[in-house]
């Protein structure tokens, strides 16, 4: 007798395949949970817009409230559920492949074992993450004929009490109630739209989280121990990597020597100013590689490499592949 897909005990609970981008809205009670002992073979970005969550991944562990933005990574044992006295978890969720840029945005977010947890998100910019997903979700529905499908107004919203659809469970879920939309974007146009709307929550989150923990952490001063000058240098590389930096028009700009200036950034942040802006550098180019056809040589000047065969070697030890093999990487 066939065995349902729901049935399955919690040690057989698949997760999607690698190749799929998936995108939903769910709406869980007390007793949902799902056990994935092998690990998922994708990405997993969760985003709680009410209640809490709990989410294992191998010895990390985080709750997620509201406007926090968890990612795990693939191939670590993980388990999530609705945390320990919360009445409900609300959050949306892809699975995916993630590009690889990503992880350099999500690294200062590592709680450990792949687990990455991004917090807090301000609620200025909740809206506009909550529309991205809206938009993920419609995107992913996308046949290829006509203009892609509009968000639904009628999707339940971050305030709104969610719809009761009757759905039945996903594979290694447990308990609960499911309330929400899933979407699979099949086509390779649904999938790369899907996946833009996804890079700009990765970008939003970790931008404005950043920001905030900043801010908090240290008022005017910034990030305990480390001097509002190094803050600016580090933000100025940030805005514009492809610029002709040196250390001493960097230390110029916040009014250091360029020795001073040398050795508060390599203490302060853990490298050179000129490794950070090569670190920055190479990040711009995967991005413009991953979002553009620039051919490779374009790409390096807009990046600030006067040398391609320079850039290629560098692009290579950092991101495994040159340039024209990591992007034909990503178009396959």
């Amino acid at each position: 007798m066939p065995v349902r897909a729901d049935e399955l005990p919690e040690a057989a609970a698949p997760s999607p395949p690698p190749g799929l981008v998936t995108v939903g809205r769910f709406d869980q009670r007390p007793g949902y949970s799902v056990d994935r002992p092998g690990g998922a073979d994708s990405w997993l970005f969760t985003w709680t817009t009410g209640g809490a969550g709990r989410l294992t991944q191998g010895a990390a562990e985080t709750l997620s409230g509201a406007g926090d933005l968890v990612v795990l990574g693939p191939g670590v044992p993980h388990r999530y559920a609705v945390a320990p006295g919360a009445r409900r978890w609300t959050f949306w969720w892809a699975h995916c492949q993630a590009r690889p840029s990503w992880a350099d945005r999500l690294r200062p977010h590592l709680l450990g074992d792949r687990l990455y947890a991004v917090t807090p998100v301000p609620a200025a910019v909740r809206d506009r993450l909550e529309q991205a997903f809206r938009r993920m979700l419609a995107d992913a529905r996308w046949t290829g004929e006509g203009a892609p499908p509009a968000p639904d107004p009628d999707e339940p919203g971050e305030h709104d009490e969610p719809r009761e659809l009757g759905e039945a469970r996903q594979p290694g879920e447990r308990g609960g109630s499911r309330t929400g939309r899933v979407a699979v974007a099949h086509g390779a146009a649904a999938r790369e739209l899907a996946l833009c709307s996804l890079e700009s929550i990765v970008l939003l989150t970790t931008a404005t989280a950043a920001a905030t923990a900043t801010a908090t952490a240290g008022g005017e001063a910034g990030r305990p121990g480390v001097d509002a000058r190094i803050r600016r240098a580090e933000a100025r590389i940030a805005a514009d990597p492809g610029a002709p930096h040196t250390v001493d028009t960097l230390a110029a700009g916040v009014s250091l020597s360029p020795s001073r200036f040398a050795h508060l950034f390599t203490q302060q942040l853990g490298q050179s100013p000129m490794r950070a802006l090569l670190a920055a550098r190479l990040l711009h180019a995967a991005r413009l590689l991953e979002a553009t056809d620039l051919p490779v040589e374009r790409v390096a000047v807009a990046a600030g490499f006067t040398s391609p065969f320079h850039f290629s070697r560098v692009f290579r030890q950092r991101y495994g592949a040159p340039p024209g093999a990591y992007r034909a990487g990503l178009r396959r």
